[in-house]
């Protein structure tokens, strides 16, 4: 069956579901029976994905566009438009939502959406569809009170329950103004009403759910609600049941802390945006953060919880420099989150932090995603150690499988101790990507041994305990950090020879 509306997007990776996409689909009203969901992922080729958008003869396509996947999405735009021009192309989302500061693709597609897209998407496909006249390339989103909006949550289908991350959202907005986050444009948070939210859980679950992602930015704003969900999912807990919310970090009352710790081991993610421990950062960035409360509640959370705390930092903000960034991840360090997040500063169109760009002399990629290249404060060199750092950071320090090694790097100055061993890494592979496990324990033996100066008898003790734990098969050869060999020799030409004994 033709569909004159296609909604798509590309995915950073299969697990994770187009949540805009559905809203979108669920408030089409009778234009829902045209219309069809496609979500492709950035790692599959534009000309593939063209080819199957345009399989059906669709009217329209409406493109959710981000930071992450603005590359991708432009250049299918540009294939599409090549081979079948005659498409109207819409795109929306938050790439797109500042008409001051579109991105390249805006000039190749035919109406941009800026905002709010739930409404606007559907009155601009009735328009198009009937033949009305459009004012206007640029349409500005009409925001809709939580009340008027159709849930989407119908629209997960069995294979997204039982194979990728379910989003959900109990509220929108955030009264916080921290400058680097779009969020910090709304006026306030605003609530869906909570009986109609938790029917729509309790659906969710008895289909089958069991991996919720809260994209609240704010989800122990309003204690009396977090409680009313947190004891809805407590009465449904089983051994599979996993959730995920977003917390402001200095703000945890008894009353939610009674329940949290209600919760049993690993079934609560809790990401924790710290951001940054630096007073005068947190000025200039207009972010209010009470540290102390902060720490208090991120020790009691780890010695009361079984939560997993995944907790954020950002490199790069204005003010930002190496001696105050150590202090504020060697203070996080302490804390003992499962996870620490290094962020580096990212460009988003329409967030107030770019009134600091001259003062603070940030300069930003001019490719997605934006990443910032170097300020007033941090040389580009610089910048590119502490970008290092976070990749080698993310595969030792947050993978879980270092857990008998990393003591021994962090030792009493993590942030200068394991800066020192990135810098090591870095000399000795020349990447921070395509490092396999086994090269990576080898790495690590030489780096330890050579640029920090460890026992060689301490270092290969703890290696191999955690070797043992990855439960890979056989040895690790710790003395072989070099390069590894890809293939065997003569492989590379066996296609050639396969030819060759054919034609013989």
């Amino acid at each position: 069956m033709s569909n004159s509306i296609v909604l798509t997007t590309l995915n950073a990776r299969y697990m994770h579901c187009a949540f805009a996409l559905r809203y979108l689909y669920a408030n089409l009203g009778e234009l829902q029976a045209q219309a069809e969901i496609r979500e492709f992922t950035i790692q599959q080729r534009p000309i593939d994905i063209v080819e199957q958008l345009i399989e059906q003869g669709p009217q329209v396509i409406g493109f959710s566009v981000y930071i992450w996947n603005v590359t991708e999405t432009t250049a299918v735009i540009t294939l599409l438009k090549q081979v079948s021009p005659q498409i109207i192309v819409v795109v929306g989302g938050p790439e797109v939502s500042f008409p001051d500061d579109l991105p390249e693709l805006a000039g190749q597609v035919d109406y941009v959406i800026s905002g709010a897209g739930e409404i606007s998407f559907r009155q601009l496909c009735d328009d198009l569809l009937l033949g009305r006249p459009i004012a206007s390339s640029i349409i500005t989103g009409k925001p809709a009170s939580l009340d008027e909006l159709e849930l989407p949550y119908a629209f997960y289908d069995d294979e997204d329950l039982r194979n990728r991350l379910i989003y959900v959202e109990a509220s929108r907005g955030c009264p916080f103004k921290c400058e680097f986050c779009l969020s910090s444009l709304d006026k306030t948070a605003k609530s869906f009403e909570l009986r109609r939210f938790l029917e729509a859980m309790d659906d969710l679950y008895q289909r089958g759910a069991r991996n919720f992602k809260f994209i609240d930015r704010t989800f122990n704003l309003k204690v009396s609600t977090s409680i009313a969900i947190l004891e809805f999912f407590l009465e449904r807990m089983d051994d599979d049941l996993y959730l995920h919310f977003e917390v402001i970090p200095d703000s945890l009352p008894q009353k939610l802390k009674r329940v949290l710790a209600l919760f049993p081991d690993d079934a609560l993610q809790l990401e924790i945006g710290v951001q940054t421990f630096d007073p005068e950062i947190q000025q200039t960035i207009s972010r209010k953060q009470n540290n102390r409360d902060t720490c208090d509640n991120l020790r009691w959370l780890r010695e009361n919880t079984g939560a997993h705390i995944h907790a954020d930092l950002i490199f790069g903000l204005p003010g930002d420099m190496l001696h105050n960034f150590a202090q504020s991840f060697d203070q996080l360090v302490s804390l003992k989150p499962q996870e620490i997040q290094l962020g580096i500063l990212k460009r988003l169109r329409g967030a107030p932090i770019n009134r600091h760009n001259e003062a603070f002399q940030l300069r930003y990629n001019p490719a997605a995603p934006y990443n910032i290249l170097s300020t007033r404060d941090i040389d580009f060199p610089t910048m590119q150690r502490v970008n290092r750092f976070a990749r080698f950071w993310d595969m030792i320090g947050n993978s879980g499988r270092f857990t008998n090694t990393l003591p021994l790097v962090l030792a009493e100055q993590p942030f200068a101790r394991f800066l020192e061993l990135s810098d090591g890494l870095y000399e000795l592979s020349g990447s921070t990507w395509k490092i396999s496990l086994r090269r990576l324990f080898a790495l690590l033996f030489t780096a330890l041994t050579d640029q920090l100066q460890l026992a060689p008898g301490t270092v290969r003790q703890a290696l191999d305990a955690d070797f043992k734990l990855t439960g890979q098969k056989g040895v690790i050869d710790l003395e072989s950090p070099g390069l590894e060999v890809v293939a065997r020799p003569g492989v590379a030409n066996k296609r050639q020879r396969q030819h060759q004994r054919s034609s013989a």
